[in-house]
This record gives C-alpha cells, structure tokens and sequence, in this order.
C-alpha cells in the first residue's frame, strides 16, 4: 500500500514516494501531509479554502487523538537529543550547528511535554468549533440554514478568518514543530542508491529493525506507480502502470529508481 505521495524539488524532475516501517512514522507522515495542506489552505483568501482548512485541521486532531502519540514524540526527541550531546567536544562537529539542533529539540520538548495530554481539547472545549465539527461530519451539514454563525463568519474579510483560526489552532504548533523536526531527523539518516526493478519488481532484505522509512525517487516519464509494501524485516516494490479507465498492470519492464533507508 502506498503510504505517501510528495512532490519535492531536488536536481531533476522526479516524484518521492516514502513508505513507513512502522506505526509511530506512518502517523507523523500523516500528521505532516495534513499540516502542509492546513498551511496551504490557510495562505489562501477565499471562504471555502478556510472551510476545508477546518477540515483539515479536525482530521489532525483525529489522527493525533492516539493516547501514546505525545510519549512516542517525547522519547524520539530524547533519544536524538542524547545522540547529539554525544557529538559535544568531537572536532569533525560544527559546534554552533550542534548547539542549534540541540536547541530545537529542548524547546520541542517542552512544547510538547506542556501541551495538554489531549490534541482534541482545544476544540472540545470551544462550543463553536465543537459544533463546526460536529456538522461537518454530516453531509453538507455546515449550510447557512443549519450553522448561521459560520456562516457569517465565513462572510468576514480573509485575514481576520486567518487569524482566528491561527489563534484557534495555537495548541497544534508544538506536535507541529515536533513533527517537522522529528522527520527531517529521520530522512537525514539516508543516503540513496540506485537500484534496478528488474521486470519491475525489486525486493531486498532488510537487518532487523534498523530501518524506519524508505524513500523512492522515481522519473515520471516512466509513468510508473510503485505499490510497496514491507515492515523492518523486508521490503518488496512491484511498479504498475495505469491505463485510461484507471486500472493498474504489472510492468515487465526493467525500470531503474533511487532508494533510499532511513534508520
């Protein structure tokens, strides 16, 4: 199953595919895909952009809403932080980029170690968008005969919309920051090879539990899709393509793609 889709500028035209070996990583993928929409939809200025930011953000706060979610993100932040402070007096070490990475993590740490224990709470105890949430559960349930305050406030200027919600959405910021840091931490542990699907298969044996993430870079103008599964032990890529009625064949072709292990 193909986990995530990112266009990402690098030296050539390519789509990343990232797949996750775990649960803790499939959730801050997801986490970050619905972050950089919510920012995307937040920069624009029309009301149904606005609409389905909220959207956005109740289905951030679903996703996060698992009970071990702030555990999990306090024990990675430690876990490098101890890493890096390894790094102190090590002459091949920036120290001033240490000390910045450092930083980063101490203040997500506390950001998230003084958040509430719920992400759901600042719309639980908000009577406005508790209802917002509620409606938008029910199928063009947010019309201005069921919700007229919404929809009047959906009449204000943008920027007043955008800083209500950025007021509303303040408590998301450290999961936010902590995801960022966190994945960026992750995929700096790569480095990638190239590799050859041969009859558009590739498969490869993985040492148990080291790698976390994979990551493939694959030319569109294969006009390939990769289906990919695996865990920490294996992993097998089978590329696919599609025809006009959206229907998915195994290629026979040899189709080469970068790969790349996170630990």
């Amino acid at each position: 199953m193909l986990s995530t889709l990112q266009r990402q500028p690098t030296g050539f035209d390519v789509i990343l595919y990232e797949h996750p070996f775990n649960e803790r990583v499939r959730t801050y993928l997801r986490l970050e895909y619905l972050f950089r929409r919510f920012e995307l939809l937040l920069q624009r200025d029309h009301p149904a952009d606005h609409h389905f930011c909220f959207s956005t953000v109740f289905e951030i706060v679903e996703v996060g809403g698992r009970a071990d979610l702030k555990s999990d993100v306090l024990k990675d932040l430690e876990r490098h932080k101890q890493q890096f402070q390894s790094y102190r007096g090590n002459p091949s070490v920036a120290e001033a980029v240490l000390e910045t990475f450092l930083k980063n993590i101490d203040d997500c740490f506390e950001g998230i170690n003084t958040s509430g224990s719920r992400i759901s709470q600042f719309v639980s105890e908000n009577e406005w968008l508790s209802s917002l949430r509620n409606r938008m559960a029910i199928p063009g349930g947010t019309c201005g005969f069921d919700l007229p305050s919404y929809h009047a406030w959906q009449q204000r200027p943008s920027q007043e919309r955008r800083d209500d919600i950025l007021r509303w959405t303040e408590p998301l910021q450290p999961l936010y920051a902590s995801v960022n840091l966190l994945l960026r931490l992750l995929r700096d542990t790569a480095s990638a090879q190239k590799v050859m699907a041969s009859a558009g298969l590739f498969q490869q044996n993985l040492p148990q539990g080291k790698f976390q993430m994979m990551r493939l870079r694959i030319d569109p103008s294969f006009k390939v899709v990769p289906e990919i599964s695996g865990n920490r032990m294996m992993v097998s890529v089978r590329l696919m393509r599609q025809d006009a009625q959206g229907h998915l064949a195994p290629v026979s072709d040899d189709v080469p793609f970068e790969m790349a292990l996170c630990t």
